[in-house]
């Protein structure tokens, strides 16, 4: 659908019984987050709040909050755009199959975007402090977008050909911002905006970027998607969206006449303040740390604009038809990008980058006479070396040859399947001292950590084990244990104190444990210690999201009898993953119990919302 604005999407929406009004005032700090937590959970249509506290504006949420919403939204181009990023991989596709290319020159031309002239944008101009100030968590150093759009050109290639679309936080308040004339701007590692920073230093100018908030739906995915090199998101938003992009040029900066509102400023080289906290998609606080800091040139709006809006948190989330999406339109790729691998999974219950999995191929070694992670090796570092995937802690990859129906979205069967042939000896391969998540504290040190692959290939040599019975007493220290699934058990210890009295603990328990599982050490395969079993064992997904976000792989894997020969660790008993809250740790998101009471009332007396 050719959406001309966010209005637009909003009437299809509702016409489409996809959208539900809230008419009474809500307020923008903590109430509204809450609300759309709760939807989301529930399965909710997207959500338009008419009446935001403090503001004049109207909030939309969980637009994206359902994937099949999400299709709707680009029902008339998703096909399209696959065809297009396999098109772009191998040109030779529209030979073979001309019919199904036929109309790529239309879709392409969508992708020109459209210069047009300031009055016909028909803008008005606002403050900071009079757009909808949504703080989602209490202890958020301030009200945030969280569905920003942030637009920056090449210093030495200006123009939209080289620009960079990113979703990259934005703090609009708090902390030591002087209201309406700064605001935060956080980006992580790895971030086209980056490039385009460190040229703009170099040359010792300020850095132009541009914030668009709304507009059609198309420009805020684009922001969120991993495109080829040299394809600028900006020309993506009109493909996807069916429609060319409109902008003007004004002091200056570009501004897309799409949107809903655009914030302007600049970045000087060297100007950074402290930014968050901010509740994050780990599910824990990301803490204050200095990031640069925008000056706050103008704020344009549209006549009845709409401020949309998401919540961050503890997966999943909103976020989540995100990672879903991209999957879809991109996921056919994979191959292209990366030779060898048949498909990689991000897994969402694990907050994204700390986790991935992925299905690779022994094509080369026929020769073999047992096999063994040969080939999957190579790929594993295509995987770490591509994209926003380098910034992944653990990585775990099978061969496709040794079940070809292995599903990689069934997390659990295919941790079961690597569990079954991995070699605790062989198959683990480390990388220390190298760049992790931004957001992840699992390392004392920000953007720094390690990573891990653990690669299986070769025919099952345990049978893992669904149950245990405790027989044997507790290692001193250890109070409970727990299975999670089979071959994996939850192991409750005292709290942790530091990493040398660790690696202390570890070798007493490592014994210890030996013992302590007697016959079905080899059964179970994979120890995680933590401070509460009970949580850890509840649900499939606790297990994923406190054992992957927690833990350093460097510093926080052991195992029962583990040695080191020429550099390379490995054990020959079971793997131990301590995954204990640690003090560097970030502490996780917990929910306001007054707020809580306050949405609860809201449910019970709204129409729509008290039937989910």
């Amino acid at each position: 659908m050719a959406y001309r604005s966010l209005e637009a999407c909003i009437q299809d929406l509702e016409q489409n019984s996809q959208l539900i009004r809230i008419k009474e005032e809500v307020d923008p700090y903590l109430e509204m987050a809450s609300i759309q937590l709760r939807a989301y959970e529930k399965g909710a249509s997207a959500i338009l709040f008419e009446k935001v506290k403090g503001s004049d504006f109207r909030a939309l949420s969980n637009l994206f909050g359902d994937i099949d919403r999400s299709r709707f939204l680009f029902r008339d181009t998703i096909a399209m755009v696959k065809n297009i990023a396999l098109l772009k991989k191998d040109p030779l596709l529209a030979l073979k199959n001309p019919l199904k290319y036929i109309s790529t020159p239309k879709h392409l031309f969508n992708a020109l975007p459209k210069k047009v002239s300031k009055r016909s944008a028909k803008f008005l101009e606002t403050t900071i402090d009079k757009v909808p100030q949504i703080t989602c968590w209490k202890n958020d150093g301030g009200p945030f977008i969280t569905l920003p759009v942030v637009y920056t050109e090449d210093i030495d290639q200006p123009g939209w050909i080289k620009s960079n679309l990113g979703m990259y936080r934005i703090q609009l308040g708090g902390n030591d911002y002087i209201q309406n004339k700064e605001i935060g701007l956080h980006y992580q590692i790895h971030r086209g905006i980056g490039v385009h920073q460190s040229k703009a230093n170099a040359k010792g100018e300020p850095l132009k970027v541009s914030i668009f908030v709304g507009g059609p739906p198309a420009l805020t995915f684009s922001a969120v998607m991993p495109l080829p090199e040299g394809m600028p998101e900006f020309a993506f938003a009109g493909m996807l969206g069916g429609k060319r992009i409109r902008y003007f040029i004004e002091d200056g900066y570009t501004v897309c006449a799409d949107a809903d509102f655009v914030i302007t400023g600049e970045v000087y080289p060297n100007d950074v303040k402290p930014e968050g906290p901010f509740g994050d998609h780990l599910g824990y606080y990301s803490l204050k740390h200095d990031f640069p800091v925008m000056k706050v040139h103008k704020v344009y709006h549209k006549k009845e604009a709409i401020w949309p809006f998401t919540v961050v948190g503890r997966p999943p989330q909103e976020d989540t038809s995100f990672g879903a999406m991209i999957h879809e339109l991109a996921g056919d790729t994979i191959q292209m990008e990366l030779p060898g691998v048949k498909v990689v999974h991000a897994v969402d219950a694990a907050g994204v980058h700390p986790l991935l999995f992925a299905i690779g191929s022994e094509r080369y070694t026929p020769y073999l006479k047992e096999r063994y992670p040969a080939e999957i090796l190579t790929q594993a570092n295509h995987i770490l070396g591509f994209g926003q995937m380098s910034l992944a802690k653990f990585l775990l990859i099978a061969a496709e040859e040794d079940n070809k129906n292995l599903n990689i979205d069934d997390e659990e069967a295919f941790v079961q399947h690597i569990l079954e042939r991995v070699n605790w000896e062989r198959d683990l391969h480390f990388y220390t001292k190298t760049s992790i998540d931004t957001l992840d504290y699992s390392s004392e040190g920000l953007n720094t950590g390690s990573k891990v692959v653990i690669a299986a290939a070769g025919k099952q040599c345990r049978t893992l084990a669904s149950t245990f019975m405790v027989t044997n007493s507790y290692p001193e220290g250890i109070t409970n244990v727990k299975v999670v699934s089979p071959g994996i058990l939850a192991v409750s210890c005292k709290a942790f104190e530091n990493y040398e009295k660790a690696t202390i603990e570890m070798e007493s328990w490592a014994k210890g444990l030996k013992v302590f599982l007697g016959d079905k050490s080899s059964s179970m395969p994979l120890l995680i210690l933590c401070d509460d079993a009970n949580f850890v064992s509840d649900t499939y997904n606790n297990f994923l999201w406190s054992t992957f976000t927690r833990a350093n792989p460097s510093h926080d894997i052991y195992g029962i009898d583990s040695f080191t020969t020429f550099k390379h660790w490995g054990c020959k008993g079971s793997l131990i993953i301590d995954t204990r809250i640690k003090p560097h740790h970030a502490p996780p998101l917990i929910l306001d119990t007054e707020v809580e009471k306050r949405v609860d009332q809201l449910f019970a007396r709204h129409t729509e919302l008290s039937k989910l």
